[in-house]
Formats: structure tokens, sequence, C-alpha cells
């Protein structure tokens, strides 16, 4: 039996949000929160009954601590966090924006620890101790270094027996699309479960079409036993070895936007180690509902709650 169910790796930051309505470089306040995308899918799996690790490299001091006081609250372990003396925090700056105007964001991740922090530094006997490694493509395009690390974490957890769950996510801002096709490709073709939206097969792969024909040419591509995507308000859709399958979105008022697709993949998650994954997407839809419409990247929820009939306002 492994240690972990769930072992995943990327950077800590801390989110700075202006007040709706406001520019960050007119604005005199800012929400602060920790963040990371990794951490966020491993402090709801963990929510969800799952043993999860989070590793990542983080200064020490204050800003470091914050970071990982809110993981460690939900139960996430993180005895493998590799802590530098020097170095700085990485940041990011979101202006939630509303129609027509998009939410933008602001990345402020230069010269931190994590970037880097190589392969040799991680305890890789513990961090692989697991059922399942989930990686992603935005702690790949960081640096050269980050990509080797995702690179070998992907290879070494198949060679040890874990399986490698994998989500694009590709993000313009940190790279190009050829740039992420060619460190991701190798990492895809380990992946038992890819997440790739619409659009990233499209920027990053060149693979277009309906949702069933994206769909079909990722898993031939990358031979993935399941290919899990979505497409804005359209979707989200499940390819796998029972087919093809299209799921109803439904329209939730949006508090805070971060942290919602994080929340869908950890449920999913949830879904695929419990032996359906069909129903884990449509657990994962009700999580980014909550994540959409309350505050923080962290969604902080109940097995349960998953469970609510759609309509119910209180849980009494």
């Amino acid at each position: 039996m492994t240690t972990y169910d769930l072992s995943t790796i990327g950077e800590g930051q801390i989110r700075f949000t202006v007040d709706s309505g406001e520019r960050l470089m007119f604005t005199r306040n800012v929400r602060m929160n920790p963040a990371c995308s990794e951490a966020n899918v491993a402090g709801l799996t963990a929510q969800l009954g799952w043993r999860t690790l989070w590793t990542s490299s983080l200064p020490e001091g204050d800003l470091g601590d914050y970071i990982l006081s809110e993981y460690r609250s939900v139960g996430v372990d993180m005895h493998t966090m590799v802590r530098k003396p020097g170095g700085r925090t990485a940041l990011y700056f979101m202006e939630p924006g509303a129609g027509p105007m998009p939410a933008n964001v602001i990345y402020d991740r230069e010269w931190t620890p994590f970037r880097s922090t190589g392969i040799d530094e991680y305890d890789w006997d513990t961090m692989l101790d697991t059922e399942v490694v989930f990686l992603t493509g935005i702690t790949a395009s960081l640096t050269d270094t980050t990509a080797q690390v995702v690179r070998y974490a992907a290879d070494e957890a198949v060679r040890r027996g874990a399986e490698v769950i994998l989500d694009v996510n590709f993000r313009r801002k940190l790279w190009s699309g050829e740039r992420a096709r060619k460190v991701l490709e190798p990492i895809a073709e380990r992946a038992s479960v890819l997440f790739c939206s619409i659009g990233d097969a499209s920027k990053v792969f060149g693979i277009e079409g309906t949702p069933q024909e994206v769909t079909a040419r990722l898993m031939k591509r990358f031979g993935s036993r399941y290919v899990v995507s979505t497409d804005h308000m359209n979707g989200p859709y499940l390819r796998g070895p029972e087919g093809f399958t299209a799921y109803a979105t439904t329209a939730v008022p949006v508090i805070d936007r971060p942290g919602a697709g994080d929340a869908f993949i950890a449920a999913t998650i949830h879904g695929y180690l419990s032996g359906d994954i069909a129903s884990g997407v449509q657990w994962g839809q009700r999580a980014s509902e909550f994540a959409i419409t309350h505050m923080g990247d962290l969604t902080r929820i109940r097995t349960g709650e998953l469970r609510i009939p759609l309509g119910t306002d209180i849980d009494r």
C-alpha cells in the first residue's frame, strides 16, 4: 500500500485581488490569499477523504509560512517541502473584470526559489510513494528547470508504478503554444487521465474539431485512458473506454473565479480514485460551482455537499 493517494508539485504563490470595478494601477485596496493550482487540487482532494502530498520550494519566513498554513489547514501533507533561506515569494495580481471587460492577471514570480530548485533537491522516494501523481502545464512552463522536474516526475512515477494525471492548463502569459507542445507531449504520453480544454487542444497540440473529435484525437494521440475537456460554458466532456459523454453546464453567479478549474479537477479525480470518473465529472461541476461563488483559490467543501440537489440553497 502506498503512503499517498495523490502527490503533486507546484509553486506556492500569494494572490492580490483588487476590488471589483478597479484597475491595479489605481487601486488602494487588495484582498490577499494563498494560491497554487496543484495545492488547490491536493487541498480539495484531501477534504474529500484522500491522502495527499504537496511539494514546492519556498523561501523561509512569514510569507512562505502563510502559504503553507492555508493547505495544512485542510489536511495536506507537506513534509517534503523544500525551504530556502533566500529568495522571494511568487505573487500574482488579479483584476476581476466584468463583461465586456475580461479578468486580467499580472504575474510577479521571477527569481523565486522554486524556479531554480532542481531534480536532485526533492525527496522523490516519498513524493512518488503514491497512487497518482498530478502535474500541470503551469509548473512546466516556468523555467527549463521546472520543465525538467515535471518531466522527471512523470517518467519516474510510471517507472515506479504510479499513475500520472496531467492538466495541460495553457497560460499564454507564461509560454508559447509551440514551447508548451514540445514540453508537454512526452508528459501527456504518460498520463492515464488527461485534462485538456478544447481551446488548449488547438493552441498547444493543433487539434481542432467538435468536442467528440477533439477528445477522440487527444486519446488516440497520447493513449490516455480518459480525456476530460471543457469549453467555457459548454461541456464538460469525458472520453473513455465507455465512449463519449457531454455534460450540461449550469450558470452560477461569479463571486471569485480563480480555483474553479482546480476544484473541478479535484472532484473529478475523487471520482476516478473511487472507480467512477463519470460521476467524478458531475461532482467536479458541482465543486467548481461552489468554488466560483466564494472567495479564495482553495475550495473548502465536504463530500456530502457535492450531492446536494440543485435548488438547495441552505444545508439545514
